[in-house]
C-alpha cells in the first residue's frame, strides 16, 4: 500500500507545471511600467514582472537569468550586442507612426557641405535623441569627420564642443559645455523652457541665424517651407528636402524586445501574443508613455533567429553607435593582410600549417557563422557553394574567385567551373527515383547546392506542401533542427552519445559535406545520397580515405528524374544528373575584394598545398580543384537567373527562406 502511495505521490509531482519554468521574466524600469505589467500579467498567468532602476540593470538581470526581455531602443539593442552582455533582438515593434528619418539641415542660399561643418555653427533637437544627437554626432564620428579617440582622449560632448563654434543642443551641460547651449534662447534644456528644444526648435534656431546647419528629423521641415532648405548627404553631396530618403544621415530602427540567445523566444512571443493589442500598446491608464512598448504601434513581429545586433541595426547605424562609444574607427590596414574564416578544428590546422603571407585564420561554427563575421569586418572570406554563394549575396557580400577543376582552363582562362548534382544509391538496392519517398537520405548539409536545394527543385518543384523534411523518412542533413528527421541518421563526431558535434554544419559531424553524404551512403546509414558527380570517384577503387578503402565504384550507381524506373553507371552523370550548377566561390565583402583576389593569386603559387587536404577532405577548397579563377560577375550574373529562380522556387515548398536571408532581407533602419 505503502508502495502504491509514494508511486502515485511520484507522478503527481511529475505531473505539476513547472511554475518557474514557463514563466516569462519582464523587466520595467519605473514604478509606472510595474503598474502597466502588473496589469497585463492578469491577461496571462505566464508573465511575471521585475523592477530596476534602468535599461542597463534589466540587461544585466536578463545576461545572469534573473530576468528574460525588455524592449530597447536601437542605441540600447546596440549596447545589448556587446560581449558584456552578449544579448540579441528576438522581437520589433511594427510601428506605423513616424520614426525619425535624421537629417542635416541648411538654407538653400548656403554653399557648404557635410565635409566642411567644423567651425559652423549648429542646432541639434534635443541630447540625446536619435535625430539630435546620437544618428548626426555617431555618423560624423564614425565617418572621422568630428575628430574623436574615445572616453579616454576626451568626453565626447568636448569633442563636440570643440568641432562647432556654438551650438544649441538643449538637454547638454550647460555649465560643462557653454558653447554648446550658447546658441540657444532659454535654458538649454528639452523642455518649453527653450525656445530651440525639439525638432522644430532646431529648424527655427537654423531659420532665424542661430545656427547654420540644423540635425533633426524630416518630417518637421513644414511642406511649405521645405523649398527653402536642402539636405547635407554623407557622400558630400547636398538635395533638396524631398530627397531625404537618398540623404538622411539614417533612420531610427524599430524597438526590439532583447533576451539571451539561449532563451525560449517562441515562448516569449507567444506569450506576448496571448495579451490583447489595446492592453499591450496602451499606457495612458497607467500614468505614463510608451510604458513597456510604444504606444503608437499596431503589432510585434517575431525576428529571425539568426538576428542579433549587427544585422538588427545594419552596418551603418550599428558603426555609428558604436563611434558614440569607442571614437574614431582605427584607420583600415595597409597592408593587404586578410583573415580567412574556418568552420572546423580541421580547416583551422590546414590554414594554420599554410602559413600564407598576410593571410591569418579565424575559427566560426559554421558558414553561417562566418558569413556574419564577415559581414562585421571579424574576418574577410572562406569557399561557399552556390546554394551559400546566394545566401552570403543577400547579405551583401560577393563571388570574388572560382574553383576551377579542368587542368586545361586554369591555363588558357576557360569559362569558370561547374558541376552536376547527382543522386547516388548502392547497387542493387532497388532506389529508383519512383521509389524514393519514404527513403533515408544522405545530404551535403541543410540548404547547401548538391546536398539540399537541387534535390529539392528536383523532387518537391511545385507540389504543395512538399518538403525533404517530410518527402523522406529520416535522413541526415547538418545544419538542421537537432531535434527533426533530418538530423536521426547523423552521427556527430562517431565518440558519444549527446555528441555536441551530432548535425553541425562543419567537418566536426563525420557526415557533413560531399564525402560525409558519400559516407552515409557507403556505411548504409541512408539509401540515396545528394552528391557532386565526381566524388563516386574520388572515394573509391582505393582513392578515398581509411574509412573508404574497400569501396568499389561499380557498387554505386544514379537515379534521376529522367530515367525514374532505372539506374545507370555512375560514369553516366552527364545523362542523369538533378542539375549542372555554379563551382565553389571564394565570397567577401566588396571592400576587401583587391587584398583577397591577391592573397589567394600569390598563395596558388603551391597548389599541391593549397587544395590537398590531409586526414579529412575538401578542407578549404574542393580537393578537385586545379586553380582559382578570378570573377568579376555580379551576384546574377555569376549563378545565373535560371539558378536563382531554382533556389528561390525551393524556399516556397521547402521550410521558407533559411533564417540568415530573412535577418539580413528584413527592413529595419536604412533611409
Amino acid at each position: 500500500m505503502n508502495i502504491l502511495l509514494i508511486s502515485f505521490l511520484a507522478c503527481l509531482v511529475v505531473a505539476l507545471p513547472s511554475e518557474s519554468a514557463q514563466k516569462v521574466k519582464w523587466c520595467v524600469k519605473s514604478q509606472h511600467e510595474l503598474k502597466k505589467c502588473q496589469h497585463l500579467a492578469t491577461k496571462s498567468t505566464e508573465l511575471e514582472c521585475h523592477l530596476k532602476s534602468s535599461v542597463t540593470e534589466c540587461m544585466t538581470s536578463i545576461k545572469t537569468g534573473e530576468a528574460d526581455a525588455i524592449t530597447v531602443d536601437g542605441e540600447h539593442v546596440y549596447q545589448a550586442g556587446l560581449i558584456n552582455y552578449d544579448l540579441r533582438p528576438i522581437i520589433a515593434e511594427n510601428k506605423t507612426e513616424r520614426r525619425c528619418h535624421a537629417v542635416a539641415v541648411v538654407k538653400r542660399d548656403t554653399d557648404f557641405s557635410i565635409n566642411d561643418l567644423k567651425g559652423k555653427t549648429s542646432c541639434h533637437s534635443c541630447y540625446q535623441s536619435p535625430g539630435g544627437w546620437t544618428i548626426p554626432i555617431g555618423r560624423l564620428v564614425a565617418q572621422n569627420k568630428i575628430p574623436w579617440e574615445g572616453t579616454d582622449d576626451m568626453p565626447l560632448e568636448k569633442a563636440v564642443s570643440q568641432f562647432f563654434l556654438s551650438s544649441c543642443i538643449p538637454g547638454i551641460s550647460k555649465a560643462l559645455y557653454p558653447n554648446l547651449c550658447q546658441a540657444c534662447q532659454g535654458d538649454c534644456s528639452c523642455s518649453h523652457s527653450e525656445k530651440y528644444s525639439g525638432d522644430e526648435g532646431a529648424l527655427q534656431c537654423l531659420k532665424s541665424g542661430h545656427g547654420q546647419v540644423a540635425f533633426m528629423c524630416y518630417d518637421a521641415i513644414p511642406q511649405s517651407e521645405r523649398q527653402d532648405y536642402q539636405l547635407l548627404c554623407m557622400d558630400g553631396s547636398r538635395k533638396s528636402v524631398e530627397e531625404y530618403k537618398d540623404c538622411c544621415l539614417l533612420k531610427e530602427p524599430h524597438h526590439a524586445v532583447i533576451s539571451r540567445k539561449d532563451a525560449d523566444s517562441e515562448q516569449i512571443y507567444k506569450v506576448l501574443k496571448q495579451i490583447p493589442a489595446s492592453d499591450l500598446f496602451s499606457s495612458a491608464a497607467f500614468g505614463g508613455k510608451d510604458l513597456m512598448f510604444s504606444d503608437s504601434i499596431t503589432e510585434l513581429i517575431e525576428l529571425p533567429k539568426s538576428m542579433d545586433s549587427f544585422l538588427y541595426l545594419r552596418e551603418d547605424y550599428y558603426e555609428a553607435m558604436r563611434a558614440l562609444r569607442d571614437g574614431n574607427p582605427p584607420a583600415p590596414p595597409q597592408d593587404g593582410k586578410i583573415e580567412w574564416c574556418t568552420i572546423s578544428h580541421a580547416e583551422q590546422q590546414k590554414c594554420d600549417s599554410l602559413q600564407i603571407p598576410h593571410m591569418e585564420c579565424r575559427r566560426a561554427s559554421s558558414v553561417e557563422e562566418c558569413i556574419k563575421k564577415i559581414m562585421r569586418k571579424e574576418a574577410d572570406a572562406l569557399t561557399v557553394d552556390g546554394g551559400q554563394v546566394y545566401i552570403a549575396g543577400m547579405c551583401g557580400l560577393v563571388p570574388v574567385m572560382v574553383e576551377q577543376s579542368v587542368q586545361q582552363k586554369c591555363n588558357d582562362g576557360g569559362e569558370a567551373s561547374s558541376y552536376y548534382v547527382v543522386a547516388v544509391v548502392r547497387k542493387g538496392s532497388g532506389v529508383t527515383w519512383n521509389t524514393l519517398k519514404g527513403r533515408k537520405s544522405c545530404h551535403t548539409g541543410l540548404n547547401r547546392n548538391a546536398g539540399w536545394k537541387v534535390p529539392d527543385s528536383a523532387i518537391c518543384g511545385q507540389t504543395p506542401d512538399c518538403t525533404l523534411y517530410n518527402f523522406f523518412s529520416k535522413g541526415c542533413a547538418p545544419g538542421a533542427d537537432p531535434k527533426s528527421n533530418m538530423c536521426e541518421l547523423c552521427k556527430g563526431s562517431g565518440k558519444a552519445v549527446g555528441d555536441e558535434s551530432k548535425c553541425k554544419a562543419s567537418s566536426e559531424e563525420i557526415y557533413y559535406g560531399y564525402d560525409g553524404a558519400f559516407r552515409c551512403l557507403a556505411e548504409k546509414t541512408g539509401e540515396v545520397a545528394f552528391i557532386k558527380h565526381t566524388i563516386v570517384g574520388d572515394y573509391t577503387d582505393g582513392k578515398g580515405p581509411g574509412w573508404a578503402k574497400d569501396l568499389k565504384s561499380e557498387d554505386f550507381e544514379l537515379i534521376c528524374p529522367g530515367l525514374p524506373d532505372t539506374t545507370v553507371k555512375h560514369t553516366e552523370f552527364v545523362r542523369c544528373n538533378l542539375a549542372k550548377v555554379p563551382a565553389h566561390a571564394v565570397i567577401t565583402r566588396e571592400d576587401a575584394r583587391k587584398d583577397v583576389v591577391n592573397v589567394l593569386k600569390q598563395a596558388q603559387a603551391s597548389p599541391d598545398k593549397l587544395f590537398k587536404s590531409e586526414g579529412e577532405r575538401n578542407l578549404l577548397f574542393s580537393d578537385s580543384t586545379k586553380c582559382l579563377q578570378e570573377t568579376t560577375l555580379t551576384l546574377k550574373e555569376f549563378l545565373t537567373q535560371e539558378y536563382i529562380d531554382m533556389i528561390e522556387k525551393t524556399y516556397k515548398t521547402d521550410q521558407g527562406k533559411p533564417d540568415l536571408v530573412k535577418a539580413c532581407t528584413m527592413e529595419i533602419c536604412i533611409c
